[in-house]
């Protein structure tokens, strides 16, 4: 099994515990944007494609911020072929519809799509996320077919929160990694 490590905006940074996964996992790659501060949908999701198709292995998507997004974008849009994905742990989802809660540069990614994704999936929230409220994350994770985990005051969970490896995530994804 392939863990596909998906930065958001700004891409994951040395601190940032999905930077921590990519060397604790031999079986962990990234995928690589060409513009991580000016995001465009349609690039990134290009990009998920290419990389989507040189994994052999089944893949689990981890997903953080922006690319939650992507994430849903790519599945909505892919149709009804089967693909390598077999479930998705979804980590602070951006809710990119709101003027309040995300810049102007990636509304483009709005809407969010809300439909049953066909993998099994796990959305991780903090209750003080700047980027996205606990109960729109709980409405995306009720739209996505997804079990929702509330990990707390943990902000956006990203390099500010100083996770390091952040094992309770690790956690969390044993769990996913378990309903398949």
């Amino acid at each position: 099994m392939t863990y596909l490590i998906l930065p958001g905006l700004g891409d994951s940074g040395p601190d940032h515990w999905q930077t921590y996964w990519l060397t604790k996992f031999p079986n962990a790659v990234k995928l690589v944007q060409d513009d991580w501060d000016e995001p465009k949908l349609d690039i990134w999701l290009k990009k998920l494609h290419e990389r989507l198709d040189t994994i052999q292995a089944p893949i689990i998507l981890i997903a953080h911020s922006l690319a939650v997004s992507l994430v849903l974008h790519w599945d909505k849009n892919r149709g009804s072929a089967n693909h390598k994905v077999v479930g998705a742990l979804l980590v602070s989802p951006t809710d990119v519809e709101s003027d309040d809660h995300v810049p102007a540069r990636i509304r483009h990614f709005a809407p969010m799509p809300v439909h049953n994704l066909p993998f099994p999936a796990i959305v991780v929230a903090s209750k003080n996320d700047p980027f996205v409220g606990i109960d729109r994350a709980a409405y995306f994770a009720n739209k996505w077919g997804a079990e929702l985990v509330n990990i707390g005051n943990k902000g956006h969970i990203n390099s500010e929160t100083k996770l390091a490896y952040w094992e309770e995530g690790q956690e969390i994804l044993k769990k996913l990694i378990n309903k398949n």
